[in-house]
């Protein structure tokens, strides 16, 4: 009898013991520049699929997205991620992965930087390079703009700059803090800046569709400034930036039960 019993304890735990163990991840995920995480989007269709395969997500509306563009500037959208982690620690989750799309992955990045702690930083079609000639340059008139009501203690003065989005342009009209925050061409949202500050110990996914405009930086830019990590993958699936959450969807799986 107690052999028995011993037996269907174990086979329990051949059943049961993986699904608790990603149920005990999770996962923050963001969306990318004025984008959301409706259903339908890209990180909400992936967000379905891991909550389908057993890990616990949130997938908040970030200070970026198409309802709020900047909102935030970069410390506001920290506290943001903190919520959420908190969030998913109370849902008893207790390893915790942040990361996102395109300017999502940058953030996650970013948060990876200030923060230890974490069990993994997960870059889908990593985005926005605030360094590039061509970003640097449309946002040059606002950038001098907000330097010069930072300068004078007017952090929330309203100024205008032109973003940049997969080729695309808009001006927005945004807090002097946020300006200098996401556009600054050395500033907090730099990945390569930010790569080599993430915190020892945590591991980091790159994955980006054969055709993103961000292939030709090739894995020197930002995911060999990394920190060494057995865990630590680049991988390039078929698509475009878009894409890439619903194309690498499988790879993301499997390293996120990796971890």
């Amino acid at each position: 009898m107690r052999r028995t019993l011993f037996l269907i304890l174990a086979l329990a735990g051949l059943v049961w013991g993986p699904a608790v163990a990603l149920a005990q991840t999770g996962i923050v995920l963001m969306h990318g520049k004025w984008g959301t995480s409706l259903p339908r989007s890209p990180v909400g269709m992936l967000a379905t699929e891991l909550r389908s395969a057993g890990f616990r997500v949130v997938a908040p509306d970030m200070p970026w997205s198409r309802s709020r563009l900047y909102d935030r500037a970069l410390a506001g959208a920290m506290r943001e991620i903190d919520a959420a982690v908190t969030d998913l620690r109370r849902q008893r989750a207790r390893k915790i992965v942040v990361g996102g799309h395109s300017l999502g992955a940058n953030m996650a990045l970013a948060y990876g930087a200030r923060r230890s702690g974490l069990a993994g930083i997960l870059m889908m079609a990593p985005g926005h390079r605030p360094e590039g000639g061509r970003a640097r340059r449309l946002s040059a008139s606002g950038r001098a703009e907000a330097r010069r009501a930072v300068a004078a203690g007017k952090n929330r003065r309203r100024v205008t700059v032109t973003d940049l989005n997969q080729g695309r342009e808009r001006s927005l009209t945004i807090s002097a803090r946020a300006v200098l925050d996401y556009f600054s061409p050395n500033g907090p949202a730099v990945m390569p800046l930010n790569a080599p500050r993430l915190k020892r110990g945590t591991p980091l996914l790159w994955i980006i569709g054969e055709r993103d405009r961000l292939m030709a930086a090739g894995r020197g830019y930002v995911f060999a400034k990394v920190p060494p990590h057995p865990k630590n993958a680049y991988i390039v699936v078929r698509g475009g930036h878009r894409a890439t959450p619903r194309t690498g969807r499988n790879e993301i799986i499997a390293w996120l039960r990796r971890l």
